[in-house]
């Protein structure tokens, strides 16, 4: 049976008192290269199939995974994306996929160059093969605010525009926190077609849970209102999965002060952490909420996936598809 509700200044999260380790239907990694590592997933449905594009390690550098489905729960690698230019030399990662014009789209991050890892955009005919944009890389922040550094691109369309959204860090390279741009659709993910459209963090750690890291934004829109999952704390920290909400895709705020997907209970395969959320919207209207994990503070890492569902006030909550538990945000209800 459920426990009381807890109170948690304007949002309440309602938890399980039964043993909460379960076994993940889905359960996947990279093994191609040692150790099992599959990190930073993103899905797209593209040609009548499923594609997860994921980060992996072929040491020394990180490199981008792709396998595929038919079931959103097996999945079979297909592929890998190595690096390519001088930008990337170093290694790639923290894939965002989307399908725009027939194509699949990837954005991406350079990795291993400390401040001035940026962000990167290639194309594709048939989701294995890209060309990259020949002006990556497209985009990094500016301003007194952030070092100038961007990792974990999302990029989300509404109507004629691009929403880049990504992480960086402050001067010091100490705290990580999110930033926003917009381009025209029509002008191809060009760099110079983003527009900054933050002058300072759309949101920045605050919370205990979220330690000195907010990363990782994935967005879904529901009734008119932007939603992003994102991940609260350094890996292993433990890394967890918070949402905050916007009217108009600049200006958010949190649904909650505590994380909606926590890490797991000891035991569970996501002890370590549950961390860099990547939304999947189906073409049936279901939506899915892929992430990472471990319980071995990073000798491993494996993907698993939650259901997304509404509730009546037009809020998200997540279904774990082993046992039907829910993750779920309740308003407080007043006295």
């Amino acid at each position: 049976m459920p426990i009381p509700f807890l109170l948690m200044g304007c949002i309440m999260v309602l938890v399980s008192a039964s043993n909460d380790v379960v076994s993940p239907e889905m359960y996947y990694a990279d093994t191609d290269h040692g150790r099992p590592f599959a990190k930073d997933p993103d899905v797209v449905r593209f040609k009548g199939r499923c594609l997860l594009y994921y980060s992996m390690r072929p040491d020394p550098r990180l490199g981008i995974g792709i396998a595929k489905s038919v079931d959103l729960t097996h999945w079979h690698k297909i592929g890998e994306i190595e690096p390519a230019g001088d930008c990337e030399q170093k290694g790639i990662g923290a894939p965002a996929a989307l399908v725009h014009a027939g194509r699949v789209h990837l954005f991406y991050q350079t990795y291993g160059n400390g401040p001035k890892d940026a962000l990167c955009h290639a194309f594709s005919e048939d989701g294995l093969h890209f060309e990259r944009n020949p002006t990556n890389p497209i985009f990094a922040p500016s301003g007194s605010w952030t070092v100038g550094r961007a990792i974990d691109a999302e990029v989300f369309l509404d109507g004629e525009t691009a929403y880049l959204y990504g992480a960086t860090r402050d001067p010091e390279m100490k705290r990580q926190m999110l930033f926003v741009a917009t381009a025209p659709l029509a002008a191809g993910f060009v760099r110079d077609s983003w527009t900054q459209r933050c002058t300072s963090p759309i949101l920045a750690p605050e919370l205990p849970w979220e330690t000195k890291c907010i990363e990782a934004p994935s967005i879904i829109t529901h009734d008119g209102r932007y939603f992003m999952f994102y991940a609260g704390g350094y890996n292993n920290d433990p890394q967890q999965i918070g949402v905050a909400v916007s009217p108009d895709g600049l200006a958010w705020k949190r649904l909650s002060t505590d994380p909606l997907l926590p890490n797991g209970p000891p035991g569970s395969w996501n002890h370590s952490e549950s961390g860099h959320p990547g939304v999947f919207v189906d073409d049936d209207g279901q939506a899915w909420l892929f992430f990472q994990g471990n319980n071995d503070d990073g000798k491993t890492w494996y993907l698993s996936k939650m259901k997304i569902a509404w509730d009546g006030a037009g809020l998200p909550y997540l279904i774990r598809p082993e046992d039907g538990r829910e993750y779920r945000l309740q308003p407080e209800k007043n006295d």
